[in-house]
């Protein structure tokens, strides 16, 4: 779980997008930059290195009303 005022000051070094929290995969994710940044032991890792890239399927989801 990650404190609701932390997200919403927290974007992506890559986009500077906002993220939305991915509770089931511990991942904030960018729409915009389809990067998913790991959340380890609490702490967001906002490493683009660290961030894994969105598959084609997860990025059709996010597109869904």
């Amino acid at each position: 779980m990650i404190d609701k005022k932390l997200l919403s000051l927290l974007v992506c070094p890559v986009s500077k997008a906002p993220l939305e929290y991915d509770a089931e995969k511990q991942e904030l994710v960018c729409r915009a930059s389809h990067l998913a940044y790991p959340i380890r032991d609490g702490i967001p890792v906002m490493l683009e290195s660290e961030a894994r890239q969105l598959t084609q399927e997860e990025r059709e989801q996010l597109d869904r009303p």
